[in-house]
């Protein structure tokens, strides 16, 4: 049986890392102005269009621009495919190059440790951690499920009973968020009927057109949705009600005992320089601390959990080892 487990972000680590931040900020800025880049900067969105990559990758490159953090213009460039897997391959064969960087999540570990991809996390340079946010857990406005104890009680008797769809690969996040979810409310969740997509938006379209009974995706991504009365929320993945979903209850509430956070970053090629990490790193640590990005992260849901390069590549050290476990405790390794 699964147990209590929580995948949040280390609070003081980040605290940790904003004094870091903070104290050397001078510096960082001084070795930043060493190098710029001199031509567009491509962003890949390791997924289709409407999910919380693309999300991420279109907020944070407008709000760049916007505010004049970058100095030449970022565009996105959706890499769908292999959970991810397809994007990072393309990151991958353009090491040392400073002018491509790719939005990343919790799949940039659990993909590889599931053998789905040829790269994980340690081919790729740490830029910056962002945000985090809660997993919803959503059916149509027409399901015959009222609450998340409704889909329990369904599995506990056929746990392939209700198909769950996610924006990730099997073995991801969205399959590990939702098996640890029905393994900790007393599911075999190695039996659940999950079925992949690239990217929440796809996930959720099939749940608006009746292909599968649930899905699960970020908070966030949910809001527009739920506002125009397509979907009702069972239950987000957070210890406490989220903001933007204040009708929601949290698994907790209805007596599974278990939390997922997804948190969201940066990452760039292999074999940058330090002054190119430190432009970004730079960067995106300003963009942190303007008032547009409050705002965007109010609207998302999301919660603000900044790291530098340094501590986010210890800190995605750290949760690959939680992962492992993870994943063997729900049988998805």
């Amino acid at each position: 049986m699964f147990t209590a487990r929580t995948l949040t972000v280390g609070a003081v680590a980040a605290t940790v890392a904003l004094a870091a931040s903070a104290c050397g900020s001078s510096t960082a800025d001084d070795d930043a102005a060493d190098w710029t880049p001199s031509k567009p900067i491509e962003m890949i969105a390791p997924a289709a269009t409407g999910g919380g990559w693309d999300t991420l990758a279109r907020t944070t490159g407008r709000l760049l621009e916007e505010n004049d953090l970058i100095d030449q213009q970022m565009r996105v460039v959706n890499k769908p495919g292999a959970g991810g897997a397809i994007g990072w391959a393309y990151i991958a064969n353009n090491a040392g190059d400073p002018h491509k960087l790719f939005v990343t999540s919790p799949p940039i570990l659990l993909v590889p440790l599931s053998g789905a991809s040829d790269h994980d996390h340690t081919d790729f340079t740490p830029i910056a951690r962002l945000a985090t946010d809660a997993m919803a857990f959503m059916v149509a406005e027409d399901s015959p499920y009222e609450s998340i104890e409704d889909v329990v009680e369904a599995l506990r008797d056929d746990p392939s009973s209700v198909s769950v769809a996610g924006g990730s690969s099997p073995g991801s996040m969205d399959h590990v968020a939702a098996a640890g979810a029905f393994d900790a409310a007393g599911v075999d969740a190695s039996q659940l009927n999950y079925v992949a997509f690239d990217g929440g938006g796809e996930a959720t379209t099939a749940l608006l057109g009746g292909h599968v009974d649930l899905a699960v995706s970020g908070a966030g991504e949910s809001t527009g949705l739920v506002d125009g009365g397509k979907v009702r929320v069972l239950a987000v993945s957070s210890p406490e009600q989220v903001p933007v979903l204040p009708d929601a209850p949290t698994l907790q509430d209805a007596g599974i005992d278990y939390t997922f956070d997804i948190w969201r970053g940066v990452m760039g090629p292999a074999d940058l320089t330090d002054t190119q990490v430190s432009y970004y790193e730079s960067a995106y640590q300003k963009l942190s601390e303007t008032e547009a990005w409050q705002t965007e992260m109010e609207k998302y849901g999301w919660v603000d959990s900044f790291q530098g390069s340094e501590d986010f590549g210890t800190f995605l050290d750290e949760q690959q080892a939680e992962f492992e476990d993870i994943l063997t405790d729900v049988g998805l390794r």
